[in-house]
């Protein structure tokens, strides 16, 4: 049986985009489901050397939740290279400061860590309110 690649004018015709809501969305749950779309592991054509996903659009980033604890316990973590230079903000001084960033941070660690991986996470916008600049796109409603 023979390989069938897709050719990047095919790719290019056949993206789509698609609206989420994560309103009231469970944080990891979600951000599974968009990693897979993005990635384009729910095409018959995928292949994991190709960009072939469909972009998403993500709103209420602000209304997102989280299980258990971990709204109390949970913590972003960043080191500036320098000694002595770790930072640790918990989750809800995140949530106050950049809702967006906590969805880009779990999607952006579900995929790959090369550079198709950076290619496929500028598909992803993520909007804190209802609104969003892509609707000349028309996107689809998609209900995880």
């Amino acid at each position: 049986m023979r390989t069938t690649y897709s050719k990047s004018e095919e790719i290019i015709a056949n993206r789509k985009w698609y609206v989420v809501d994560a309103r009231d969305q469970v944080l990891g749950r979600l951000a599974t489901r968009v990693a897979t779309i993005l990635q384009g592991k729910h095409k018959p054509n995928y292949a994991r050397h190709q960009d072939v996903g469909d972009f998403v659009v993500i709103i209420n980033a602000d209304k997102i939740r989280l299980t258990g604890k971990k709204t109390e316990q949970k913590t972003y973590f960043r080191h500036s290279g320098y000694p002595g230079g770790v930072t640790q903000m918990p989750f809800r001084l995140v949530m106050a400061r950049k809702p967006e960033f906590i969805i880009e941070h779990a999607v952006r660690l579900m995929l790959p860590k090369n550079a198709l991986g950076r290619k496929i996470f500028k598909k992803l916008k993520v909007f804190a309110g209802d609104k969003h600049p892509h609707q000349a796109q028309m996107p689809e409603s998609l209900t995880l």
